[in-house]
């Protein structure tokens, strides 16, 4: 039997978790991989930047564009990395859907941080080095974790599944994946798999309602840069509403901070219902009278 023929065999669901983390991974370990050596050698120079960016537009070229060998998996590449044009019209809609689904995120994360003990995000001490190459490293951060994770997961795992299963399942398996995929640092447990579980929601509704990565790929780079100096000058994980830990209301009781931060929550929530299907009706239209 064929290799061809053994892997498909392989149940979908399987091939698209495989495929997507072997994209995703051939991207983010190349630049982890890089940063930690910088970090080594010459941090006072940015050197691994540069690159990453001719290792990021090659892994663009191949695996989002789908051009190379072979050219049998070329549309193939191209069609499960979801970098589809948006139409002019949808792009307002979409990244405002998106950042009302973030808030919604923080707000759910305000109400947790209240019921659990949420760690505090780890990251390196950026007094030890000169300011342009610590900006140089964070934005490069964002973009490979913006432009590969949101291809990989929400392109080549998400599309795949949506495919065989629908998007419920899709967007399940795939904010698992994804919150299993950040388990690599050391802060990261059982307690944040929520977290990002609901980023999923927020990414993966975008991918479906307008068929593109592009909307994500954006939000998810912005927020990383947002997040990183959040977190470099007040020390406010990307998952916390503030910037101190919050007591829980298992020690202060349920107090008046509690029951607005859950009411706003429910308030935003439903905006952001209202807002994800009136963006899948406007894609679906896009895509059935295009132009």
């Amino acid at each position: 039997m064929k290799v061809t023929q053994l892997w498909l065999q392989i149940p979908s669901l399987l091939r698209a978790v495989v495929v997507g983390l072997s994209v995703g991974l051939l991207g983010t370990i190349s630049w982890t991989k890089l940063l930690t050596t910088n970090l080594r050698y010459g941090s006072h120079m940015p050197w691994s930047v540069p690159i990453m960016v001719i290792l990021l537009v090659a892994w663009w070229h191949y695996f989002a564009r789908g051009r190379g060998w072979p050219p049998s998996t070329q549309e193939a590449r191209r069609r499960s990395a979801r970098v589809n044009p948006l139409p002019d019209h949808l792009w307002g809609p979409a990244v405002g859907t998106g950042l009302l689904g973030l808030s919604s995120i923080l707000l759910l994360q305000g109400v947790l941080g209240r019921l659990i003990s949420l760690p505090q995000q780890q990251d390196i001490d950026p007094s030890g080095f000169p300011l342009v190459t610590v900006l140089a490293w964070t934005i490069m951060g964002a973009l490979v974790a913006g432009v590969v994770e949101e291809i990989a997961f929400r392109g080549y795992v998400q599309s795949a599944i949506e495919r065989r299963y629908g998007v419920a399942t899709a967007i399940l398996v795939t904010g698992s994946l994804f919150g299993l995929a950040h388990f690599s640092h050391p802060e990261i447990g059982i307690t944040l798999l929520p977290y990002y579980i609901a980023v999923s929601v927020v990414y993966g509704g975008l991918a479906y309602a307008t068929d593109s990565t592009f909307p994500s790929m954006i939000l998810h780079s912005a927020g990383n840069i947002f997040s990183a100096f959040s977190l470099f000058t007040q020390g406010r994980s990307e998952w916390q509403l503030g910037n101190t830990q919050p007591t829980l209301v298992w020690q202060s009781g349920v107090d008046a901070a509690f029951v607005g931060n859950v009411i706003l929550l429910l308030v935003v929530s439903t905006g952001t219902y209202l807002a994800y299907k009136a963006l899948i009706s406007a894609g679906q239209a896009a895509r059935l009278h295009p132009g």
